[in-house]
């Protein structure tokens, strides 16, 4: 439990042991049990493990047990045995014996209390600041030129290359060996009346990966923050036949789950424009597509948002995950905080999961009586500017057999959208260059710099792809990295322009603002052989050719399609990227001056750091007010 009293410790205890005990005499609930063996199953028979090769999963799993039991390398892997004995023990009191025996009656229990103090960073710093001042003084003249001397040779080891005989030692493929063809999109277009229906044809083990998008075009500004709450309470509130947690076990029961999500797409050939998508996503088998139709009807017309007590717990949960994720990925925040200073869809991404919807989280779970009347009038209104059959597009991966069944469900579906005259209105963002350090507890910072070359009148190229890999691999590794301590340094260069440098949990500030502004020399230098040329284009290739599975695929073409990418813009990236060369890399200096005059920086960091370099910015608060 977070935010809590170390008071309340016998109570956590008590309510945990309480709630155990009532579902071992009263037994657990067999829907919520079907729910998440349904779950478990469907992603067992999916097998969809992202961007890693099926392959390496399934062995990875096969060690799960072949380490321990060398007869037994595929008990991971045949699990629908395991599958049909854990439906069969449903309601014969075998869960309940696990919770009795393993959690109620354990012995071997701990609980852990970690409690804030204020000011122990700082003080901890101090006392790290005393103690090697004390080691400092009890060293030997020698001891100290030793020591010296000894971190110049760490240094000049750091910088030191490897040896071109080492190099020479590790078998590498040719460009010629890497295939020519960009992968295809699978985009086929059909309509139910006026309404697109982009199918992605493609054989899926009898899954359809359905997305509904709406275009958010006609929701006005002030209301668009509000839409990332609006995401997270539908399906997680009560609606006319079901309990928030009976809808979520009868989801799971008979689907792959069903999600809201917000997604901006950039248009490539109109600089600023962009779609800015309400998705809602289902997996399910074909033969249940139906119900998953049942279901989004449901959520989307009875759902009551009205119901106070459970809109404040989901803005409470909501504000806890975000602190949890800020701290923890800083650098995603710190990136998209400063890109949102000059780029639309980076402002538009901050007000609805960003910083700027962090604030209105925070405002809303600490006023909370006071804004209620507000939050839910503004979350209805959304309801009827997306919802609306002038906004929906839908979008479904599966092969012709699984198509034949959506355009029925999509004609049922149409009707019951909103049809409401609504009052128009456009807008534009009020982008503003803040340059902001946002003070943590934390003795590590996240340090980002950002801007848009092609603000900058400068066109995408592919070659920016191994541009990114040299410099993750090269001079941002080694710099940030090796020599300043940090865990990690990203970059990226995306095709509209919005264009960043970032470090994860660095120990410095402005050394890696230093860093940044030093890339222009490194590129402007730049000089590479043909080997190890081609060992930069085949990392970059590598992380464009990750293995797909159908829903990624999809995705894939779904995104090109709405970011109006061609296949022939795809196949000039990837032929850009084969034919780069040292000289193609050099001038791609003007490309990161541009960025880099921007001047958009954002920090995450400790709060003493960012004290010490409050120079460099305009705002400085803390990160949780």
């Amino acid at each position: 439990v977070k935010n809590a009293n170390k008071e309340d410790k016998e109570r956590f205890l008590e309510r945990i042991v309480g709630e155990l005990s009532k579902i071992v005499e009263e037994g657990m609930d067999k829907k919520a049990l079907e729910a998440g063996i349904n779950y478990y199953e469907f992603k067992y028979r999916e097998a969809d493990f992202g961007s890693y090769p099926k392959g390496l999963m399934y062995g990875l799993q096969a060690f799960d047990s072949w380490l321990y039991e060398e007869s037994l390398p595929f008990l991971h892997l045949e699990a629908f045995d395991t599958f049909r004995f854990l439906r069969e023990k449903i309601g014969t009191g075998y869960y309940e014996e696990l919770i009795k025996n393993y959690i109620i009656d354990n012995p071997h229990a701990s609980l852990v209390l970690i409690e804030p103090k204020k000011g122990l960073t700082a003080k901890k710093e101090r006392e790290t600041a005393e103690k090697l001042r004390k080691l400092k003084n009890s060293l030997s003249k020698e001891q100290l030129v030793k020591m010296v001397e000894d971190t110049k040779e760490l240094l000049r080891y750091q910088k030191e290359p490897s040896s071109p005989e080492d190099l020479a030692t590790i078998p590498v493929l040719k460009r010629e060996d890497i295939k020519k063809e960009a992968e295809p999109y699978y985009n086929k277009e059909h309509y139910v009346g006026d309404t697109l229906l982009l199918w992605h044809d493609l054989h899926t083990n009898g899954i359809g990966y359905l997305t509904l998008l709406f275009d958010t075009r006609k929701v006005p500004l002030s209301l668009i923050p509000y839409m990332g709450i609006l995401k997270a309470v539908l399906g997680f509130v009560d609606t006319e036949h079901y309990s928030y947690r009976e809808l979520f076990h009868e989801i799971n029961r008979k689907s792959g789950g069903i999600n809201c999500s917000i997604s901006s797409y950039a248009n490539l050939k109109e600089e600023g424009r962009y779609k800015a998508c309400f998705e809602i996503k289902a997996k399910t088998f074909y033969e249940k597509l139906d119900f998953v139709f049942s279901m989004i009807k449901e959520i989307l017309f009875t759902s009551k948002i009205e119901d106070e007590k459970r809109l404040y717990e989901i803005i409470a949960m909501l504000k806890s995950r975000m602190q949890m994720s800020m701290t923890s990925s800083g650098h995603s925040v710190a990136a998209m905080r400063a890109l949102s200073y000059g780029s639309n869809t980076a402002y538009f991404a901050d007000l609805v999961g960003g910083m700027a919807f962090y604030r209105l989280i925070e405002r809303l779970e600490t006023h909370f009586e006071e804004e209620k009347e507000e939050l839910m009038a503004n979350l209805q209104k959304l309801m009827h500017f997306i919802f609306r059959e002038e906004n929906m597009m839908v979008d479904y991966t599966c092969d012709e057999t699984g198509f034949q069944l959506l355009s029925r469900e999509v004609e049922a579906l149409k009707p019951m959208l909103y049809k409401d005259p609504l009052e128009e209105s456009t807008y534009e963002f009020s982008k503003q260059h803040l340059n902001e350090g946002f003070k943590t507890s934390a003795k590590v910072q996240y340090v980002a710099k950002g801007g848009n070359f092609i603000q900058g009148g400068l066109p995408y190229t592919g070659a920016l792809k191994v541009l990114k890999h040299i410099l993750g691999y090269d001079y941002l590794w080694s710099q940030v990295r090796v020599m300043g301590g940090a865990y990690g340094c990203m970059t990226a260069f995306s095709r509209m322009g919005d264009s960043y440098f970032v470090s994860y949990r660095d120990p410095n500030l402005k050394k890696t603002l230093e860093v940044y502004d030093e890339i222009p020399k490194y590129i402007s230098t730049f000089t590479a052989n043909e080997d190890t040329m081609t060992k930069y284009i085949i990392g970059t290739i590598s992380d464009m050719d990750i293995p797909m599975m159908p829903a990624a695929k999809g995705l894939r073409s779904l995104t090109a399609y709405l970011n109006h990418m061609s296949y022939e813009d795809a196949q000039t990236e990837r032929t850009q990227i084969l034919n780069a060369g040292e000289d193609t890399i050099r001038s791609l200096v003007s490309y990161v001056q541009a960025v880099l005059k921007q001047n958009q920086i954002c920090v995450l960091g400790g709060e003493e750091k960012i004290q010490e370099e409050e120079g460099l910015f305009q705002t400085v608060e803390n990160l949780f007010l």
